[in-house]
């Protein structure tokens, strides 16, 4: 009987709590009298998708995007194999439009870019047909954007944190948006930075030691323009996205020595050295879209041009230092080595232009239905350089057409839909041998593929529902995996190169769910990849080699479960809880999340790993927002080609929040990784063996200060207009919809 009523409890508090949607901040907006309330989700479930907000949440948006996205329940992050959701690899997506880079290039992207900037995060775990098949397995799409109103609104965001791990070190995050219309057009500015200081500390076996003080430096700017033409729209985006780092690295360690005179001398060789690495990576995106609006507004038209621009420079200086490097036994300190410069001297330029068309309109199928169909045509150019030698020139051309059907039949929604595919990809690669430029041609890809898919959903009552999912999607080397080049650090030990030849993936994803009111679910799915991209470290002597390769069979298992926990179940009956009045800034409550994650690879036998996520959001005196959240990812796991001898997550975060003024200013202080436990201890198991022990450690725990201001201005008959910067299809309000398309 207390099991009864204990399960009864907790079925009664999901439904309460779809009703209070925790972490929600209503927003009032005058117009002539009448106040409209408008209120937001913290995280809601939908069939193909979780959408979380940013935007009012302080806990998430308290310092960078990379920050923030480590805290989402389900998602690991980690610098050697990237990011997963789910046990599903993630494409990220900025406001709709593909980054296409992935591991440290991606980590150093999303650290300069302030989690303040950030409007919500969309995880899309089941891309449609109407999604580029070469989505992979999921999408994470981040978007930057806020709605634009009439007259002149401005909102400022700011952050200050420190850390003090070995010494002190500080961060700042500022951004402005503006945006307002006139009877000729909107327009919309949202302008920001970010500077950070940062440690890392590394070792790989005894070859490698390292300490790197890392200074961060992130500008960017996001503008729009819309045009009302009648019924129709005519949207104008340009945005820009500037990094500027400079890395000091302090190692020591043995390895292969710049000269050698007697080899057999190698195995004695150690070193200490000192290196300084600027990296400079531009990135400018522009888009025009035209949307043909009908008189019925489930029925629409748009034509989109888009090109993207990304130019990146890495170079790495070595100073050797005084009386401490010691080339070979008795080898004097003015020796050729002592001196050395110009370890690395990189450069990548990337060009993407797209042009695509997307109608949908509604159809009379079973109890009502939708048709969807479009095209897209996408050219990518990616030349590497490397000390003046363009070392890889790489082709990509995709041309694709789609057709999706959705209809609904009493209680069921079923989608079927098709993609087709035509890739063209080629390119050439040179080398210098025996002072010689050789050249040679890459392997080519040249395929037309099919990409189904199929999803049926059964909505048992309101916000309750069954959904099984299928798809196959594919998954393109991106250029940081194909880049031949060195990136991030090279030592006497160690050799970091891209895969020019890496050939893309196709997956087969399967997917069944049970979600209620948003925050309560449960799911199954997997994964069944081919030719899987997949980062090695191997050992060979007194070398260390960080490559990129093909894995030929795999499959991802997962297993997940959310529930919230309304801490009033515990101290009032479940009647009185049904009549109570719910407002959502007011509610203590516990939100859990588990995971349950295996990799199946040939040859390998690979133990499954556990992920735990616990929020708390507890309300103090004065209204004062408690927010908690602790993450846990378990060791002794495989996790691609690593096991993880420490945890990947063991982190707690710490989050108070206080408003003032009418809700236009909110004050946060905030505590992440309190226990300094967040940390990456893991032994590589390469396919040739040689498993080599790795460490790294960021100066993860910091304090810090976030504040929000909505400025006051002419605006008291503000009426909220589409957003004017980006949009997702699925969420259209007539917006730019730069989706992944």
């Amino acid at each position: 009987m207390k099991k009864t009523i204990f399960t009864l409890s907790l079925v009664s508090s999901t439904l309460v709590f779809s009703q209070e949607k925790s972490n929600t901040t209503s927003k009032e907006k005058q117009i002539e009298g009448i106040v409209i309330t408008k209120t937001k989700k913290a995280v809601e479930q939908k069939a193909d998708r979780t959408i979380f907000d940013f935007s009012e949440q302080p806990q998430l948006n308290n310092g960078n995007v990379l920050e923030g996205i480590k805290k989402l329940p389900g998602l690991v992050s980690t610098d050697i194999a990237g990011m997963m959701y789910q046990g599903k690899m993630l494409e990220v997506y900025l406001n709709g439009r593909p980054l296409n880079i992935t591991s440290n290039e991606l980590n150093s992207f999303l650290e300069g870019m302030p989690a303040n900037s950030v409007e919500r995060i969309e995880v899309i775990t089941q891309p449609g047909a109407e999604f580029p098949a070469t989505s992979g397995g999921a999408i994470m799409n981040i978007i930057t954007n806020k709605n634009a109103n009439k007259y002149l609104t401005a909102t400022y965001s700011g952050n200050y944190s420190f850390t003090n791990y070995d010494k002190y070190r500080s961060r700042t995050t500022n951004s402005v948006n503006l945006n307002a219309r006139n009877k000729y057009f909107g327009w919309q500015l949202n302008v920001g930075q970010n500077y950070r200081e940062s440690m890392l500390n590394g070792q790989q076996d005894e070859l490698l030691n390292s300490h790197t003080d890392r200074y961060g430096r992130g500008y960017f700017a996001k503008s729009g323009l819309t045009f009302d033409l009648g019924q129709d729209r005519l949207l104008l985006n340009y945005d820009i996205y500037h990094n500027n780092n400079d890395n000091y690295t302090l190692s020591n360690g043995h390895g292969d020595l710049p000269f050698k005179r007697n080899p057999e001398d190698l195995k004695e060789a150690f070193y200490t050295s000192s290196d300084v690495a600027h990296t400079n990576n531009l990135r400018q995106e522009a888009v025009v879209t035209y949307q043909k609006r009908f008189a019925d507004k489930s029925q629409k038209l748009d034509f989109q041009f888009g090109y993207t621009r990304s130019d990146s420079k890495f170079s790495q200086d070595n100073y050797f230092q005084d009386g401490t490097f010691v080339a070979y036994p008795n080898e004097p300190l003015d020796s050729p080595t002592n001196g050395l410069k110009d370890i690395l001297n990189n450069k990548s330029v990337m060009n993407i232009a797209n042009l695509k068309v997307d109608y949908a309109q509604p159809i009379k199928l079973l109890d009502g239905g939708k048709v969807s169909f479009g095209g897209l045509y996408e050219r990518q150019d990616y030349d590497t350089e490397s000390f003046g030698l363009t070392n890889l020139e790489y082709q990509r051309q995709t041309a694709s057409t789609y057709l999706e059907f959705q209809a609904k039949l009493k209680k069921f929604d079923f989608t079927l839909g098709t993609r087709a595919e035509n890739y063209d990809i080629s390119g050439v690669t040179r080398y210098i041998k025996d002072k010689k430029v050789v050249e040679a041609d890459l392997i080519p890809f040249n395929k037309f593929k099919f990409f189904p898919n199929a999803s049926v959903q059964y909505n048992m009552m309101n916000q309750v529902y069954i959904a099984a999912n299928y798809n196959r999607k594919i998954s393109l080397p991106s250029i940081s995996a194909l880049n031949p080049n060195n990136v991030t650090f090279s030592g006497p030990s160690t050799e970091v190169n891209g895969n020019p030849n890496l050939q893309p993936t196709i997956f087969d994803n399967y997917e069944l769910k049970i979600s209620a009111f948003d925050y309560a679910f449960i799911g199954y799915s997997v994964s069944s990849a081919s030719n899987q991209v997949a980062q090695i470290i191997r050992k060979d002597g007194r070398k260390l080699f960080n490559e990129q390769v093909n894995i030929s069979n795999m499959k991802i298992h997962n297993f997940n479960v959310g529930l919230p926990v309304p801490f009033m179940i515990f101290s009032k009956p479940f009647s009185e809880i049904m009549k109570f009045n719910f407002n959502p800034d007011k509610i203590n409550f516990m939100y859990l999340y588990a995971g349950y994650q295996k990799h199946e690879i040939d040859n390998l036998n690979n133990k499954g790993f556990w992920i735990f996520n616990i929020m708390t959001q507890i309300i103090l005196p004065k209204d004062i927002k408690l927010t908690a959240n602790y993450s846990y990812l378990t060791p002794k796991a495989g996790y691609f080609y690593f096991t993880a001898e420490k945890p990947f997550n063991n982190s707690l975060d710490i989050t108070l929040t206080k408003k003032f003024m009418n809700n236009r200013l909110t004050l946060s202080v905030f505590a992440n990784d309190i226990f300094n436990g967040q940390m990456m201890q893991v032994r590589s198991n390469p396919p040739s063996g040689n498993p080599v022990m790795i460490y790294s450690k960021y100066d993860t725990r910091n304090f810090g200060l976030s504040i929000n201001y909505k400025i006051p201005t002419r605006n008291k008959l503000a009426k909220e207009d589409p957003n004017i910067l980006n949009q997702t299809k699925k969420e259209d309000t007539g917006g730019v919809m730069q989706q992944a398309q």
